[in-house]
Parts: C-alpha cells; sequence; structure tokens
C-alpha cells in the first residue's frame, strides 16, 4: 500500500484509506468554517478558466488506452537472459492546458492559483449539495503567480503540474540510484508524487459532467517562512503540492485540501453559494474513447483506425526488429 504504482490494486487499501479519511473528516467538522473575508482577497477578480485538449472541444478532458512496457527484470528471482518487459494497459489523457483570465484592481502582488476538479452530479444524477461535493474534490494543481494591475491571462499546460510526475518516474529502475546527484534520498524523493497518467478519472463515453474549479489566495497569507530557504538541490521537479519539497517545510501555510477541507459557512447549501470573487467554476465533460494507444506515443493523435493500424504494422515488420526487440514474459 506504500507505493501510488500498486496501492489501488490492494483491496485492503480502499477500507484503510476510508477509515483515515473518516477521522479526518471528522476532526474537520468541528472546525469553524472560513468566512468570505476569509476567503476573499480582495481586488482580485477571476473572470474565467477554460481547458483546452488535442484534438478534443474546449473544457473537454478526453481519455483513452495507453500501453507502456515496465521493466520487471529487478524483480525476478532468477537470472533472466537480458531485460525483461511486462506491457502494461493503463490509463491516459490527452495533454491539455488551462487559460485563466484574472483581474486585478489594485497593485501588482502575487497569488496562489488553486485548481480542483469535481463530478457534478452524485450515482442518482442529482446536482451535489455543497458540503457533499467539496469531498469529491480532487486537486490538480497549485502554483504562484505574479498579477500585474488590470487583466492578467493565465496558460498553465497539464504536464506542469505540482501533483504529478511522468511516468518514466513512477516506474524506473530501483538499481539505477547513481542517475540523482544527491543519492539516495534525492532518488527517493525524486520518485515521490502521483502518476501523471491518472490526473485524470475515466469519465464515460457520453462524457462525464464535470465542475473544474479555481481559487486565487493571497500570496501573503499563504507564504511560509523556510528555515532552509536554499534547500537541498534535486535532479528532478519535485511534486511538491503532493510531497512538498525535500528538506524544506510543506510550502503552503494553508491547509492541504484548502478551502474545501472545512463545513461551508452558513446559507452555503451549493458550490455557487461558497464563491468569492476570487473564485470562478467552469463546467466540464471528461470523455473516454475506448482506443488503445500502443507504446511510446505520447498522446492520441488520430482515430481508432490509425491506432489499430500502427499496432497491425508494429507486429508485422520484418524479423530483424522481432529479434533485437526486448524479451518480454511470455518469450520463449
Amino acid at each position: 500500500m506504500a507505493d501510488n504504482a500498486t496501492a489501488m490494486r490492494d483491496p485492503i487499501f480502499y477500507r484503510w484509506h476510508a477509515l483515515v479519511d473518516d477521522i479526518f473528516q471528522k476532526y474537520k467538522q468541528t472546525l469553524t468554517p472560513y468566512s468570505a473575508q476569509q476567503l476573499d482577497f480582495n481586488g482580485i477578480r477571476v473572470a474565467s478558466i477554460e481547458v483546452n485538449s488535442q484534438n478534443s472541444p474546449r473544457n473537454q478532458f478526453s481519455t483513452y488506452w495507453q500501453q507502456s512496457d515496465i521493466n520487471l527484470t529487478r524483480g525476478m528471482d532468477f537470472a533472466p537472459r537480458g531485460n525483461v518487459f511486462a506491457r502494461v494497459q493503463h490509463l491516459q489523457h490527452q495533454p491539455f492546458e488551462y487559460k485563466i483570465q484574472v483581474m486585478n484592481n489594485g497593485q501588482p502582488r502575487q497569488g496562489t492559483v488553486r485548481i480542483f476538479l469535481s463530478p457534478k452530479f452524485d450515482e442518482r444524477g442529482i446536482p451535489f449539495v455543497f458540503n457533499d461535493q467539496r469531498k469529491m474534490m480532487i486537486e490538480l494543481d497549485r502554483f504562484e503567480h505574479n498579477f500585474q494591475s488590470k487583466s492578467n491571462t493565465i496558460t498553465r499546460r497539464s504536464r506542469q503540474s505540482r501533483l504529478v510526475i511522468p511516468f518514466e518516474r513512477v516506474f524506473r529502475d530501483l538499481n539505477d540510484t547513481s542517475s540523482a546527484a544527491g543519492g539516495l534520498n534525492e532518488f527517493n524523493f525524486c520518485g515521490c508524487g502521483w502518476p501523471e497518467h491518472m490526473m485524470i478519472p475515466k469519465g464515460n463515453a457520453e462524457g462525464m459532467p464535470a465542475t473544474l474549479f479555481v481559487m486565487v489566495s493571497n500570496g501573503q497569507d499563504d507564504r511560509v517562512t523556510q528555515d532552509n530557504p536554499r534547500g537541498s538541490a534535486n535532479s528532478c521537479e519535485p511534486a511538491a503540492l503532493f510531497c512538498g519539497v525535500r528538506d524544506q517545510k510543506y510550502p503552503d501555510a494553508r491547509p492541504m485540501g484548502f478551502p474545501f477541507d472545512r463545513l461551508g459557512r452558513p446559507g452555503v447549501d451549493t458550490l455557487r453559494d461558497f464563491l468569492t470573487p476570487n473564485m470562478f467554476t467552469q463546467d466540464v465533460t471528461i470523455k473516454f474513447t475506448n482506443i488503445v494507444a500502443p507504446p511510446g506515443a505520447a498522446s492520441r493523435s488520430g482515430g481508432q483506425g490509425s491506432q489499430q493500424q500502427n499496432r497491425g504494422g508494429q507486429q508485422n515488420k520484418g524479423g530483424q526488429q522481432q529479434k533485437n526487440r526486448p524479451r518480454k514474459l511470455g518469450d520463449g
């Protein structure tokens, strides 16, 4: 259960996670809800947010299946002749970017941009009430931004998220600690993060309705004074939202999950009631396409037919490539 790459395949994971979540939620319910004044960032107004994804309509996240090869040699209890790879099929999403419009009616200042995603309806197809929907929010990204006076346009790519690490760092060679200049501690830290390919839920073929939420909070209230401002150098970009920063305090003075970590203030029945001017919500869909992209395909660039053709072409190439390819489980 300790590894993100395998935890969700362990049946006990869900019961254990639910138990910890329930205890934490009971504690959070004892805290005073945030007031509108605590949530607002005076002079900052979020005008819009949109999502643009390759080969997809605006405000649609697109998911599909991806095949990838994982080297299992280190886990074998025999000495294989060369590398042994397993080909796995996993969820993937099209790369996307956010475009956020923010108005600053004051002097230039720093704010923290917080982006969340949640389903719009419950299992009965009924819109969530706020105190249920807030528990469904997943944080996709959080980053600082210097806001100039008047209009600001922020463009942020999905791969810049401080939540995730790429597939190569999730399934890496655990013997290759020499790749980290800082030794074993740095090597272990660089393997911490939410897998990038699991960033967006699967959705469905019809397009699952969801709510995208963005907030700009006051950078002065978010700032943490570090005892070791320089921290430790890393050869990787840390997933700071998920793992913090090595040899430093967690880089956000707000509680994890802010602003959804407490009950709504009196009078808040829906997410719309919760909003202050420095927040914005956008209806989005998560559309799943049942195709399988071959290994090495960074994103789906064509329809189902082109992917099937690519796989067929790989399988029917000449014997020279067949001879030189890595061995996989099941090979003779």
